[in-house]
């Protein structure tokens, strides 16, 4: 068939336009090593958003190995011809990329997947490896100068991994900003309990191995994943206003705890609820491991790990962490506060719920204890840097912070500002700035005064007059 001579300039006038569309079009590239975090520059990855984990991880305590395949649905933000995974240690055997065997390649701390053909941006596409090796904890000055991350118990391991440690035992996209859903399946020898995120879907044995599945729905950031397994004593129930619980204590410290773990964390859960907004997650708990050598606690999404219980004020803190940290989580590193400082003000809060002492007064204590010529007031809630992210003065003076808010733009305002905080930026990621921007949008004042003093200015503010 002939063309005319307009149909043939048209014609020639589409293909032109279609040429221009292709030539516009970015060429794939590797997506980022980092998303570029100050504090860890390599953490997280460039170029996809992670949108669901399927862990199935085997596990043996006698020999401390760990056998894993973990799959990541992702989505392409840009067109990637290969791509990062962080991993620590561990040994792979094999990478597919939507069912085909993909190339790899290790730098240290990064897998890098090579596909057999580029990923579109905006499709999804699934990444699967399988990998072994013995996890080792992480160490340092970050956390207290306490190991942390993969930690082996005497009846199996204890697996708490802020900030950067999840990488240790599975392949991720290993930073906050990075959220995504979870199945997490764990095998250990028969008698052991595997404890995880979310609800239990399953529990089956066979052949001398107990296999349990859990399910985390909500996006989970990936230092909150936990595969804690061990020996232990499991009750369940529901809160008063009906939202289930787990907990599960090592039979080693069911004598030796000064509260009852199960009790608090039923009436905390609820409490923070009718303060903070409804609960974020499908059911609370506790997960409470004999693991002196770490010395701390973590707010794992859904069921805080603790290394044994030494106060119910620290049940409070973790699970007010649910709402500043698990739901509403860091951009960045730089904005621990707004995890550490409104947990801490938490447990100031429940003080005075408790009727044992005012917020104010627990203000007025800490302030008054620390000298100006205290390094306790050199460092800046705002931006602690790395070594010193969880130093003291990031829970105490960004407690502080909450409180002298509080006093200047009353309780009205304050206790309205919580829930629409936990509200506006659920299941999603925030800064300081946009603490900032809602509080002066909830009080009608100007704050940048307040927060420039108490989160970014060394030195020990003056009190506020009244």
């Amino acid at each position: 068939m002939a063309l005319s001579r307009p149909a043939r300039l048209a014609a020639l006038a589409t293909a032109a336009a279609s040429f221009c569309l292709i030539a516009a079009s970015p060429a794939p590239a590797p997506g980022a090593p980092g998303i570029g975090d100050p504090y860890f520059p390599q953490l997280g990855n460039g170029g996809y958003d992670a949108l669901h984990y399927d862990l199935g991880i085997a596990y043996d305590p006698a020999t401390d190995r760990l056998d894993g395949t973990t799959t990541v649905t992702a989505r392409a933000t840009r067109a990637l011809s290969s791509f990062d995974l962080d991993l620590q240690q561990l040994t792979v055997t094999g990478v597919q990329v939507n069912g085909r065997r993909a190339e790899f390649t290790r730098d240290e701390d990064e897998l890098r997947v090579t596909p057999r053909g580029p990923l579109s941006k905006g499709r999804d596409f699934t990444v699967s490896v399988t990998y072994g090796g013995v996890p080792e904890p992480l160490s340092g000055p970050i956390v207290f100068g306490s190991e942390y991350g993969w930690m082996k118990t005497d009846d199996g391991v204890f697996v708490a991994c802020e900030p950067n440690a999840a990488s240790t035992w599975f392949p991720s996209s290993d930073h906050p900003s990075d959220k995504a859903t979870y199945d997490i399946r764990i095998k250990a020898p028969t008698g052991l309990t595997g404890v995880s995120n979310g609800r239990l879907v399953s529990t089956t044995t066979r052949g001398g191995s107990t296999y349990t599945h859990w399910r985390e729905s909500k996006p989970m950031a990936t230092y909150l994943a936990t595969a804690t397994i061990g020996k232990f004593d499991v009750r369940t129930g529901r809160t008063p206003s009906g939202i289930p619980v787990y907990v599960a204590i090592d039979p080693v410290l069911q004598d030796q705890n000064a509260v009852d773990v199960y009790a608090v964390t039923a009436e905390a859960t609820d409490y923070w609820a009718s303060l903070f907004g409804p609960y974020p997650f499908e059911e609370t708990g506790a997960i409470v491991d004999d693991m002196p050598e770490a010395g701390f606690s973590l707010e794992v999404q859904s069921k805080p790990a603790y290394s044994a219980v030494r106060s119910e004020s620290t049940i409070v803190h973790e699970l007010a962490h649910q709402w500043f940290g698990d739901s509403v989580s860091v951009e960045q590193w730089k904005d621990i506060w707004l995890n550490e400082g409104f947990a801490t003000y938490a447990q100031w809060l429940w003080a005075e719920h408790r009727g044992t002492r005012s917020a104010h007064d627990s203000f007025l204590a800490g302030y008054d204890s620390r000298p100006a010529d205290s390094t306790f007031w050199q460092t800046l809630p705002g931006d602690p840097q790395r070594d010193t992210m969880f130093a003291s003065a990031v829970y105490q003076r960004g407690a502080m912070t909450l409180q002298v808010l509080r006093e200047r733009i009353g309780d009205d305002a304050f206790f309205r500002l919580l829930p629409a905080w936990t509200k506006l930026h659920r299941y999603g990621n925030a800064d300081t700035a946009d603490f900032v921007r809602l509080a002066e949008k909830v009080s009608g004042q100007q704050l940048d005064d307040l927060f420039d003093t108490w989160l970014f200015t060394a030195g020990k503010p003056a009190l506020p007059t009244a």
